[in-house]
């Protein structure tokens, strides 16, 4: 009897207008800047446990904030930071140049000291998103 109570009052359109509310205000969203062209802001996400293909599981997906181009780079689950730099040297910026600003998840890839370092000495800003916000991967 009680549950039919507490679902009955879950459901109900009136108590829920009525009901109190227990947290703060939400806030105003904030949009990221608009870049002002091409391959100057990029995010970074590394996709993992995907099913084995020609001797791949991940994609390092990299997607250009202005022009919302994405590269799709095939790599495995273990590479280390420096693999990292390896690979976005060799598809990104031998091709379109130095970005000032990086998006990336808090993933350990883009968390590590050496990829953190990397990004001082190219003066390249790095931006970590909000954990479980997928929004701001491009």
């Amino acid at each position: 009897m009680t549950q039919c109570i507490k679902d009955y009052v879950s459901s109900c359109q009136q108590c829920s207008r009525n009901k109190n509310i227990h947290h703060k205000k939400f806030g105003l969203l904030k949009p990221l800047p608009i870049q002002h062209g091409p391959w100057i802001c990029l995010s970074m996400i590394y996709i993992t446990q995907l099913p084995l293909l020609n001797s791949f599981d991940s994609i390092l997906v990299i997607v250009d904030r202005f022009s919302k181009m994405a590269v799709f780079i095939p790599t495995m689950f273990s590479i280390t930071s420096l693999h990292l730099a390896h690979l976005f040297v060799k598809n990104i910026s031998s091709k379109n140049g130095l970005p000032s600003s990086i998006f990336s998840d808090r993933g350990p890839l883009f968390f590590s000291s050496f990829w953190t370092n990397l990004c001082q000495q190219l003066k390249i800003s790095r931006e970590l998103s909000t954990a479980y916000h997928p929004e701001t991967d491009g």
